[in-house]
């Protein structure tokens, strides 16, 4: 196992071309386990291949053990790496496959055959070493690709979308089988996925990339909960938070976000704010389970009356859409809530959960320093 340090890493294939990575840093310790996660095209396998040296870079530094290996050959960084497309070899029975880079290293034929055993107890493949790849499922393929990771026992191991081919179901399983081989081996690894809910389940660290830049790096709960940007914010979170173009207007010193559900207004307090965001108009982001229901303005929150519009029953929850300025908004609701297509619903938005960007950039607005106390933060509800 080892640290694994990226200094100013830029990636650029040719004069004149824009850069794939650009000024990439963050660092993980021992037996951290790191998601780069972003959509296609983001730069994030790239980024894994330049640390596996499959790709050189264009400047900058990376560390693995505080050693700088970026002119290092692949095969002298001590990495093992585990493909979407498994890449076993098809002649070769499981036990050869996971086996095979122990023989290149001229490992005696016991200590092959203990760590083969050790590997396939692990991954609970014992009863497939005779097997060709043929012969397996998709995910059985996996865990043998894996298997012929583990057995190197390096000081990195790196996993490119591993689970993409998989089916939904099998996808969850072998998300929790990886986590709990995580969670007994300690090893460091860097995981690189297109999949918000894998970063959020897996990862002690999550970089989120777009565009060949970190847009954030931080644990799943500081990139969930204190996204950086608009970006940051719809791209984790199923379903994805909700952004509502508000208009912001001060008045006794406090700033108010006014809301419009196209049978009611409500005023929306924020907290104390300068003159300069009077009249500014902004986007203002509430994930779906921070909007709830109650009765007009009861435990001193705001709340509003709106219109049913569509309803998804989830099983564990139910998915309420309704409209707010003119924006389609998803509430994240009990099961056993009773409504129906045209119903209205008081719906509860608590001003400390929400949060404003600025409506060009996408560059959060940061009030929280000034926030006004919840309990004097009563909205004032107009029906109309």
């Amino acid at each position: 196992m080892a640290t694994l340090e990226l200094r100013n890493v830029n990636k650029s294939y040719g004069a004149g071309l824009a850069d794939t990575l650009k000024d990439i840093q963050l660092a993980i310790e021992d037996g951290e386990f790191l998601i780069l996660v972003g959509p296609s095209g983001c730069g994030k396998s790239t980024l894994m291949n330049c640390i596996a040296g499959l790709e050189s870079i264009s400047g900058g530094a990376i560390l693995i053990d505080q050693q700088d290996v970026s002119g290092m050959s692949p095969k002298d960084r001590d990495i093992a790496m585990v493909f979407q497309s498994y890449a076993l070899y098809p002649t070769m029975n499981v036990r050869d496959n996971i086996a095979f880079g122990l023989k290149i290293r001229k490992l005696p034929q016991a200590a092959i055959d203990e760590e083969v055993a050790r590997v396939a107890k692990l991954l609970q493949i014992e009863h497939l070493l005779t097997r060709k790849p043929g012969q397996l499922s998709g995910g059985q393929q996996q865990r043998v690709a894996m298997g012929r990771a583990l057995a190197r026992r390096p000081k990195l191991y790196l996993f490119d979308e591993p689970l993409s081919n998989l089916d939904a179901k099998l996808r969850v399983e072998m998300r929790t089988e990886i986590k709990l081989m995580h969670q007994r081996l300690k090893t460091t690894t860097v995981y690189v996925t297109h999949d918000q809910i894998e970063a959020m389940t897996l990862g002690d660290k999550v970089a989120v990339m777009k565009d060949g830049i970190i847009q954030q790096f931080g644990t799943p709960q500081q990139i969930y909960n204190d996204p950086a940007n608009q970006f940051v914010a719809s791209f984790i979170g199923s379903p994805p938070m909700n952004f509502i173009p508000v208009r912001l207007t001060r008045q006794d010193g406090r700033l108010l976000a006014l809301l419009d559900s196209g049978q009611a207004r409500c005023e929306l307090p924020l907290g104390v704010a300068t003159d300069a965001f009077d009249g500014r108009e902004v986007i203002l982001g509430v994930r779906p389970e921070q909007i709830s229901l109650g009765a007009g303005e009861g435990n001193g929150l705001p709340a509003i009356r709106a219109e049913v519009q569509v309803t998804e029953p989830t099983g564990p929850d139910l998915l309420v859409f309704v409209t707010l300025n003119q924006t389609k908004v998803c509430c994240r609701l009990a099961p056993d809530v009773a409504c129906q297509v045209g119903d209205s619903l008081d719906l509860l938005l608590d001003p400390a959960r929400v949060l404003l960007f600025d409506a060009h950039s996408g560059e959060r607005l940061d009030l929280s320093s000034a926030a006004a106390p919840l309990k004097d933060n009563v909205a004032r509800f107009k029906g109309r």
